[in-house]
C-alpha cells in the first residue's frame, strides 16, 4: 500500500512540519518544547538535541502516512520504543523527526491452541509477560528493564536477557511481524506458524534491525508452557575455570535450567556496598558469584533436584558454597545484586555489551582490567553477564586525561575483543556508540551486502540514518 507519491514543492524544514501537522493533526505531531525531554534523552544521560517533530501515531495507517509523507519530502526518521536501550539507537538529532509507537500498545490476541500472542509494537514486556502468565504460559523473553522496554524496541534490538539460555533470543521468539516500510508501505505477515518455508523469511531482515529498515508495529510471539515459581541459588566458585565447568555439569544435570549468571569479584564488591538494604551471603571478594535459576513443572521436584545437584557440587569440588533462596525476599536480593543497577550512577559510565567463546572469556577479562587499570589507576572495571550464552557486560567508569574520551577506552577493549574473535554487540545493539567499530566483528563485504539491504529497503536513507553504518 502506497500512501503518498513524491510533491514537486521543496520544502524548508519548518514547512516540512508543518505539512505534517496538517495531514496528522497536532494531537499527533507535537513541536518546540511541547516535546518532552524524555524523547531526546538517551537512557542514564543527559538530554540530547531537541528533535523537530515528535509523531505519536495512533494507528498503523498513521504510521503509513507519516512515512511517507517524511519520505517525500526528505526528513529523516528516528523510531523509538521505551528509551531504554545503551547504544544511542534510538537518539534523534535537531532536524530528525522522532516517530514514538507508545500509543501503539495493548495486546491484540492470546491463542492458546497455537501458543502464541500477538501484540502492538508500543507494549511494554512486563504487560505482555503479565497478559501471558494470566493465559497459563510463560514469555521467553525477560530483561531488567521489562517495565518500561517496549516489545518493538525488543525486536528491533534482537534482545537478550535473562532466559537466553532456555529460551533463546527474541529471533528465536518472533513468529511474525507487521512492518511499515520508508515509503509507507504496510508489509503484514502475522504469521503463527513454526514452519513457514514459503519463500524468504523477511521477518528476520527486520529483527535487530534497529530501525534502519522499516517500523514494527505488531508482533507474533511464541508462548511456552508454565513453569512454577523458579527457584534460585548463589553459588560461588574458586575462578572462571570452574564457573564454566559448573555450567557445562548444570546444562546436563538440570533439565529445568533457566538462567546462569556470572559476576566477577570487583562488581559484587561494587554493587554490595552501593546498594542500600542489599543482604546477600559470601561477603568478600574471593571467588566468582554464579546465580543460577531452575523452572519446572513442578516446583518441589525442581527444588529436590536442585538441591542434591548443589551437594554434589560441593562434594566435588566444583563450588565452594551455595545459598539456596528461601523466599521471595532472597530471591529478589540475588537478583538485585545481579542487575548491579548502583552502577548506573557512576560518573562517564561505558556500558560494554560483548559476545566471547567460552574459551577466550577469562583472558579477555584479564586483560582489560589489567590495561585499564595501568592507563587509568582507580578505575571502575566491573564484570558481569550472562555466561550461559557467552554475552559478557562490562562497566567502565575513568577519569580522562586532557584530549582522551569515551573512544580510548573503547578501542582498548574493542581491540581485546577482536583478537578473541568476539562480538562487538551481544545484546544492545550497535546503534551509534558502537558504529565506528562494526569492522571489529563484521568483514568489508559483509558490512557491503548489509548496506545494499539498507538500499533495498530505504533507498532514500530516510530511517534512523547515522545508526548502525
Amino acid at each position: 500500500m502506497r500512501i503518498m507519491n513524491q510533491p514537486e514543492e521543496t520544502y524548508s524544514c519548518a514547512q516540512a512540519v508543518e505539512r505534517l501537522v496538517h495531514v496528522l493533526g497536532a494531537d499527533c505531531v507535537s513541536r518546540g518544547a511541547a516535546i518532552g525531554e524524555r524523547y531526546f534523552t538517551n537512557y542514564g544521560e543527559a538530554p540530547g538535541e531537541r528533535p523537530v517533530a515528535l509523531v505519536r501515531p495512533r494507528s498503523v495507517e498513521e504510521v503509513s502516512r507519516t512515512l511517507a509523507l517524511c519520505n517525500a519530502l526528505d526528513m529523516p526518521v528516528v523510531v523509538q520504543g521505551g528509551m531504554t536501550g545503551l547504544a544511542g539507537g534510538a537518539a534523534p538529532r535537531a532536524s530528525d523527526v522522532v516517530l514514538s509507537i507508545e500509543r501503539l500498545a495493548g495486546i491484540e490476541e492470546i491463542d492458546r491452541e497455537a501458543a502464541t500472542v500477538t501484540v502492538w509494537a508500543g507494549t511494554t514486556l512486563q504487560a505482555v509477560q503479565e497478559a501471558v502468565e494470566a493465559a497459563g504460559f510463560t514469555l521467553g523473553v525477560d530483561l531488567g528493564a521489562r517495565g518500561s522496554c517496549q516489545i518493538g524496541g525488543n525486536v528491533a534490538t534482537n534482545a537478550g536477557g535473562n532466559r537466553v539460555i532456555r529460551y533463546g533470543t527474541m529471533r528465536e521468539q518472533v513468529l511474525g511481524l507487521e512492518v511499515v516500510l520508508a515509503d509507507g508501505t504496510v508489509l503484514t505477515s502475522l504469521n503463527k506458524m513454526l514452519k513457514n518455508n514459503a519463500g524468504y523469511d523477511l521477518r528476520q531482515v527486520f529483527v535487530g534491525s534497529e530501525g534502519t529498515l522499516g517500523v514494527v508495529t505488531r508482533v507474533v510471539l511464541r508462548m511456552h508452557p508454565r513453569m512454577a515459581a523458579p527457584v534460585t541459588a548463589l553459588c560461588v566458585t574458586a575462578g572462571f575455570g570452574q564457573a564454566l565447568a559448573l555450567l557445562h555439569v548444570a546444562r546436563a544435570a538440570l533439565p529445568e535450567l533457566s538462567s546462569f549468571e556470572v559476576m566477577w569479584p570487583r562488581f559484587c564488591g561494587y554493587v554490595t556496598a552501593h546498594t542500600a538494604d542489599l543482604r546477600v551471603p559470601f561477603a568478600g571478594d574471593a571467588g566468582l558469584r554464579v546465580l543460577i535459576e531452575c523452572a519446572g513443572r513442578d516446583e518441589q521436584e525442581t527444588a529436590e533436584r536442585f538441591q542434591a545437584a548443589l551437594a554434589e557440587w560441593l562434594e566435588q569440588g566444583l563450588i565452594e558454597d551455595a545459598a539456596l533462596a528461601q523466599s521471595e525476599a532472597d530471591t529478589r536480593a540475588f537478583w538485585t545484586l545481579r542487575e548491579g543497577l548502583a552502577i548506573d550512577a557512576l560518573p562517564d559510565l561505558i556500558n560494554f555489551d560483548v559476545s566471547l567463546p567460552h574459551g577466550r572469556m577469562e583472558a579477555f577479562v584479564a586483560q582489560c582490567e589489567s590495561a585499564i587499570d595501568a592507563r587509568w589507576p582507580g578505575a571502575q572495571v566491573l564484570f558481569f553477564g550472562h555466561l550461559g550464552d557467552g554475552n559478557l557486560h562490562l562497566c567502565v567508569s575513568v577519569t580522562y586525561a586532557r584530549g582522551e574520551s569515551a573512544h580510548d577506552v573503547e578501542a582498548l577493549v574493542y581491540r581485546f575483543v577482536g583478537e578473541a574473535g568476539g562480538s562487538i554487540s551481544a545484546e544492545h545493539g550497535v546503534g551509534v556508540y558502537k558504529r565506528d567499530w562494526l569492522g571489529v566483528s563484521r568483514s568489508p563485504e559483509e558490512i557491503a551486502a548489509m548496506r545494499r539491504v539498507k538500499d533495498a529497503f530505504d533507498p532514500r536513507g530516510i530511517l534512523n540514518p547515522g545508526k548502525v553504518f
